[in-house]
């Protein structure tokens, strides 16, 4: 299931994330659970397109941004 921050503002001006089984159902819009693919959107564009990142690869992007912003994440 797509997500946003519980902080996003009500602008539509944010990213949103969601956890795939692999990288077909990232692409389908199928959310499954379990290490996979971390898809990013933009919410002001939801049919559009989406990043996909493997989980380590999102896993080493949220360790490195300060502990302080993650709960923006």
């Amino acid at each position: 299931m797509w997500r946003k921050s519980s902080r996003s503002g009500g602008e539509g001006d944010c990213v949103e994330v969601a956890a795939f089984a692999d990288a077909a159902g990232a692409q389908n819009g199928a959310v499954g659970a379990g290490d996979g693919v971390v898809g990013v959107r933009d919410s002001k564009d939801r049919p559009g397109p989406a990043l996909s990142f493997d989980s380590a690869a999102w896993a080493r992007f949220v360790a490195a941004v300060p502990a302080e912003e993650r709960d923006q994440l």
